[in-house]
């Protein structure tokens, strides 16, 4: 199984998000092609609901955490209430790698 199909699975059972964005961004930087260490998230769910951005960050760490361990380099999190999502023109885009 691919890692990013790890990463959604693992993010789909953990938030139930009524929204769920995993993007394979390792092609925007210099590793091998195929790789799969830099990945964009976007989480919309009601378990957001109330809490800070800091700890909706560390949800979603948690929730990678054996990734996060064992080869994924970079994760951009974007998480978001379903109103904040509902309010949201776009959702930030990631920097171009600077390497």
């Amino acid at each position: 199984m691919s890692v990013e199909q790890i990463i959604t699975d693992k993010l789909s059972q953990a938030f139930a998000p009524v929204h769920l964005e995993v993007v394979n961004e390792s092609n925007r930087h210099h590793v091998p092609p195929n790789s799969e260490t830099h990945f964009k998230v976007v989480v919309v769910s009601d378990q957001f609901n109330e809490q800070r951005l800091l700890a909706r960050h560390r949800l979603v760490n948690q929730a990678l955490a054996d990734e996060l361990a064992n080869g994924v380099h970079a994760l951009s999190i974007n998480v978001y209430t379903e109103t904040e999502w509902q309010a949201l023109d776009e959702v930030p885009k990631t920097p171009n790698c600077k390497g």
